[in-house]
């Protein structure tokens, strides 16, 4: 399967921008019982989005429901090797989805809290920062 990406743009290539500061949306629970919340910044391109789904769903044995928070919607483009300066900005490679503290990037419902929590220890593996795994106030463990 290919990547996450997005299906078109208004814009193929875009600048680089900073990614300063803590999450101010998507940083609390609004669908499931269970969330894994990262801790760190970083960038996380849409094949580390998919390996961590894979863990999740493995692990899950296709019980429960899973919502994906984040998409990747950042272009990150690469010039080929030993290649000279100038000749403009290189070819779009891949995309990332731009991660900053406190946002949560999976959520999970329907499972158990021990089968919850390992599923994501195993997706916080596949993920480039460090996460934390979170509970609803309400839920019925």
């Amino acid at each position: 399967m290919a990547s996450l990406a997005p299906a078109r743009t208004k814009y193929r290539k875009i600048q680089k921008g900073s990614n300063a500061g803590n999450a101010k949306r998507g940083n609390t629970l609004a669908f499931g019982e269970f969330g894994l919340q990262s801790l760190t910044r970083g960038s996380m391109t849409g094949a580390q989005i998919e390996a961590a789904r894979v863990a999740i769903s493995r692990h899950l044995k296709r019980k429960g429901k899973l919502w994906i928070r984040i998409f990747p919607h950042k272009p990150i483009t690469k010039k080929p090797a030993e290649t000279r300066m100038g000749h403009g900005k290189g070819p779009v490679e891949y995309y990332v989805a731009q991660i900053k503290p406190g946002v949560v990037l999976f959520e999970l419902a329907g499972t158990p809290l021990k089968v919850a929590k390992e599923a994501f220890r195993l997706a916080d593996t596949k993920l480039p920062f460090r996460c934390r795994f979170i509970v609803r106030e309400n839920a019925t463990v």
